[in-house]
């Protein structure tokens, strides 16, 4: 039995002083809180496992004090096991402070005793009420600290809960050994073998816990494992949109890392994908703490994208693994999320040039028949008075003649309007803003465009400045004025406003406005209602016109109902530097 509990002693050396290597090196290499702790704790166990190597006798007084620095160092180790768990939830600063009182006292208790006995010699009563209450500070520490490793373990994902647990065993295993020694009156009884045997456990779970070999995380590892196949999977077949690839993936990649939420956004810094998460979370980067311990955790998706997860304090320290399979994961969906882009941005393509080229082709059959219209109506008027004018009344003629000035200025006002849209669409409209008095523009256009200039009112302060271009400003206008008398009523309002480094003008009339079937196809180009085409008045190419000088500007025309009746229609422009 001598010769087994040996082999213990030195197995339990040389592991406990390998631990507090691996544990400094555990803190080396993440520098936080937790692994501080886990450093300090095993690097003090170490140190004693070190310093209980040199005899003590009883009359060498340097070698009992080192007896005693021995008994203080495993005074304070459970006290220091006790700051890692609490790294991960905090306690109140009182709990704190009274368990580094109680840590202090027995340290003190430690050197005030006037002998340590050895093993086989009589224990005073004052040494058993020591190691009673010794034994009661160990074990109300190591306990609290191995339950609160174990239940928070219980929600992480397979690896972390598997290390947690082993470190919930081993500081419960530690905690039976210390147990043990203190029962143990002689170094050849079975309470010393027990002891031996116990602190190996412990130090074997240790290891476990803090650095568990690679096949055992793998194996660990399976269930997370098959969902993140599964996840892998379905980023390799087909979605139509980014919504559709987040949503296969966001609960396995919660559950990889044991994210209790989970927020996806794409390059383009658009949430794509939430699960516990409200729809106002992640509106700017600040990411709210959903719960009081949540760690918020960022990966980065290739193309531009972010994962953020809301995971236990716990995922950062021991599902580090996790969190590179997740970044991995990461990588994938961000080629899924730009595989997705990149076909709807094609789709989007295709049915525009699709879409180009029916208007190119209603543009060409559209025009032609606009155009043959005034044509046909000027051939005959022209052949009328070429051949039969001699023949025709003077007001016939004269008639005629009024006809023909006025087809005559159709067809030129109908080619006019064909070329400054080739322009606009060729983008050779040249945009130069300058510094204009709103106002008194605005009354000079209204003049011009008007046929009753009073039935106009203008609400302008006189002392508004724009800077606008003037051209697109008099284009833009002088067609929604002669819009608003040719297919409403007065009165005509025109206001003006700016703010927000953007220019708002609005032209408002009085009649019915617009029937809500034709505002759909209100600013396409030759779109005539039933009543315009009736009336025979219009082209049905002014308000495309308009919207085109508008978006040319970097603005926009757009239309709304009047109150209570009427159409209103608005042109916002940004204003030049």
């Amino acid at each position: 039995m001598h010769d087994a509990i040996q082999a213990f002693r030195y197995v339990d050396i040389v592991a406990y002083i390998g631990l507090g290597v691996v544990t400094f090196f555990f803190w080396l290499g993440r520098r936080d809180e937790a692994s501080k702790w886990a450093a300090i704790a095993f690097g003090d166990i170490s140190l004693l496992e070190l310093l209980a190597l040199v005899p003590e006798h009883s009359g060498n007084l340097p070698e009992r004090a080192l007896g005693r620095v021995v008994i203080a160092l495993l005074v304070v180790f459970p006290y220091f096991l006790f700051r890692f768990t609490n790294a991960f939830r905090k306690t109140s600063r009182e709990l704190g402070y009274l368990l580094l009182s109680l840590s202090a006292i027995l340290v003190i208790w430690d050197f005030a005793l006037p002998k340590i006995p050895q093993a086989g010699e009589p224990r005073p009563a004052v040494f058993q009420a020591y190691a009673i209450v010794f034994f009661i500070h160990w074990a109300v520490l190591s306990s609290v600290s191995a339950s609160s490793l174990w239940r928070s373990g219980s929600a992480q994902p397979t690896v972390a809960r598997r290390r947690m647990q082993l470190l919930a065993i081993a500081s419960a295993t530690l905690t039976l050994a210390i147990l043990l020694a203190v029962a143990t009156t002689s170094k050849t009884s079975g309470f010393a073998l027990a002891t031996g045997i116990a602190a190996t456990v412990a130090v074997a779970a240790f290891f476990l816990g803090f650095a568990p070999p690679r096949l055992l995380r793998m194996f660990w590892r399976t269930p997370e494992q098959a969902r993140m196949q599964e996840a892998v999977a379905s980023l390799l077949t087909f979605a139509e949109s980014q919504a559709q690839v987040v949503a296969r993936v966001l609960e396995p990649s919660a559950a990889i890392v044991g994210a209790r939420a989970i927020a996806i956004r794409n390059a383009e810094r658009q949430v794509v994908g939430r699960w516990n998460v409200a729809a106002d979370v992640w509106d700017t980067d600040d990411l709210p703490v959903l719960w009081p311990d949540a760690r918020i955790v960022r990966v980065p998706i290739a193309g531009g994208g972010e994962i953020a997860v809301w995971t236990s304090p716990f995922a950062p320290v021991f599902g580090d693994e996790e969190l590179s399979i997740l970044r991995s994961l990461g990588g994938l969906m961000g080629l899924a999320l730009d595989r997705v882009r990149l076909f709807q941005a094609e789709h989007e393509a295709r049915l525009a040039l699709e879409r180009a080229d029916e208007l190119k082709l209603n543009f060409i059959a559209l025009a032609a028949h606009e155009l043959r219209t005034p044509v046909t109506t000027i051939r005959g008027f022209v052949t009328t008075l070429n051949h039969l004018g001699d023949r025709l009344a003077d007001e016939q003629r004269l008639e005629l003649q009024r006809s023909l000035v006025m087809q005559t200025e159709r067809l030129s006002a109908l080619v006019e309007q064909l070329l400054d849209l080739s322009r606009l669409d060729a983008e050779a409209i040249d945009i130069a803003p300058e510094p204009i008095a709103v106002r008194a523009h605005l009354e000079q256009i209204v003049n011009a465009a008007a046929p009753d200039s009073a039935a106009v009112h203008i609400d302008v302060p006189a002392d508004t400045v724009a800077i606008v271009d003037r051209d697109v400003l008099e284009r833009i206008v002088t067609n929604l004025v002669t819009n608003a008398f040719r297919y409403g009523s007065p009165p005509v309002t025109v206001s003006a406003e700016q703010h927000d480094r953007h220019f708002r003008l609005t032209v408002e009339d009085g009649g019915r406005g617009v029937a809500p079937e034709f505002v759909p196809d209100l600013f396409e180009r030759f779109a005539r209602s039933e009543g315009s085409r009736a009336g025979g008045v219009g082209t049905g190419l002014g308000l495309a016109i308009a919207r085109s000088y508008a978006r040319a500007h970097g603005g926009d025309l757009v239309y709304e109902d009047a109150e209570p009746h009427g159409a209103r229609f608005r042109l916002v422009l940004p204003i030049g530097q």
